[in-house]
């Protein structure tokens, strides 16, 4: 199975030198940009406080509660790594040790600073419009206890590292005279259902225009 890994880890966490697959390798930083535009989700890794580490799933927009643990330490400013991934098929080879992964991803080193507190509501609002455009005017602003209790972090982007996946299969000569089929499962993470109103939801609130708007994006033959 081939690694959808961005760079192979050296002995220093800085390195983004590509040691495996260098043909995948994506040094454009606008490529960069739009698989963090197009995506929510992003893991963080960094060194615990009883000497080990951790992985945190969190959005790409790094927020949370000011009581985490996590967030304390990372706002403390030490050596973290931010991976993205966006999978889009799965490549089917004759040999199933030539199976693998259509895929973006990303490697970014750095620190975290917290953000001031002036700039948070602007920030949640940003987040909150990348997940879901035009839902910050269809809903109460936010009030001064959610914004007491809410971090938000910062990390300039300095040293990354990114590889992509297009390929199809890559076989043998033998297997590919073989009988085996061979090709791409293309699949979209971000395609969207029909959307389930709460239980809770009292009767005659309408779907409102942002979820229309995913919905109706998302459901394009085109995507």
């Amino acid at each position: 199975m081939t690694s959808t890994g961005a760079s192979t880890a050296r002995s220093t966490i800085t390195s983004t030198t590509l040691t495996r697959m260098r043909e995948c390798a994506v040094t454009d930083r606008a490529e960069l940009d739009r698989l963090l535009d197009d995506n929510f989700l992003a893991h963080v890794g960094m060194a615990d406080d009883q000497g080990g580490v951790v992985v945190i799933p969190t959005a790409v927009v790094l927020h949370g509660s000011t009581g985490s643990g996590w967030m304390r330490r990372a706002a403390a400013g030490p050596p973290v790594c931010l991976t993205v991934t966006d999978l889009s098929g799965i490549i089917v080879a004759r040999a199933a040790f030539e199976n693998s992964l259509r895929y973006r991803s990303a490697v970014l080193f750095g620190s975290f600073t917290r953000l001031a507190e002036p700039d948070v509501p602007g920030a949640l609002d940003l987040f909150t419009e990348h997940l879901m455009p035009g839902r910050t005017s269809e809903v109460r602003p936010k009030n001064r206890r959610e914004l007491a209790a809410t971090m938000v972090l910062s990390m300039p982007i300095g040293s990354w590292s990114m590889k992509t996946s297009t390929d199809w299969p890559t076989d043998a000569p033998d297997d590919v005279a073989g009988h085996a089929w061979a090709g791409v499962i293309p699949f979209d993470t971000r395609r969207l259902g029909d959307p389930l109103p709460a239980p809770d939801l009292r009767p005659g609130i309408p779907v409102p225009n942002s979820v229309h708007a995913m919905t109706a994006r998302h459901d394009r033959p085109d995507r």
